[in-house]
């Protein structure tokens, strides 16, 4: 398959100095031979990262015909709409307002405050009952990377 062809290519890549932050999040070859490869970086997604990649990977599908002669070749970063993937993703995105949906399909949203090696932690503003009376309060909900289905950033204005 071109796709795990290009994702072995962008890894050998990404373990170059220039591109040494950088990882792969998704390969795709869509319809109307359009590939879309999408990959983020720990120190941010730059342009010149971008067209270093798509001059790398133009070279290789050109020479190697993997997609014959015409194809379109789509290089971003994953942008704000698709679901973080990676546990290394999560340090950039703190202080954004995140909603995670755990396995059971249980949802928090609120501020991603913090990230670590395992788990991430998430500031909701959560309405409790004391009293008979409603009252809203702020809790912090550690969450294990290992019990995540997905997180995705939300865009607030």
């Amino acid at each position: 398959m071109v796709e795990s062809k290009i994702a072995a290519l962008l890894e050998q890549r990404f373990q170059e100095p220039d591109l040494s932050d950088c990882f792969t999040v998704e390969v795709a070859l869509k319809p109307g031979n359009r590939l879309e490869v999408a990959f983020d970086s720990d120190s941010g997604v730059t342009f010149e990262k971008c067209k270093i990649v798509s001059r790398f990977l133009e070279s290789h599908l050109d020479s190697e015909g993997w997609l014959g002669e015409k194809y379109m070749l789509d290089v971003s970063s994953p942008g704000i709409s698709r679901p973080l993937v990676f546990l290394r993703q999560y340090p950039r995105n703190v202080g954004r307002t995140v909603e995670v949906t755990l396995a059971d399909h249980s949802v928090h949203k609120g501020i991603l405050i913090a990230a670590d090696t395992e788990t991430i932690t998430v500031e909701e503003k959560v309405t409790l009952l004391e009293n008979g009376k409603k009252k809203k309060t702020t809790v912090q909900t550690v969450i294990p990377f290992n019990n995540i289905h997905s997180t995705v950033v939300k865009v607030t204005f």
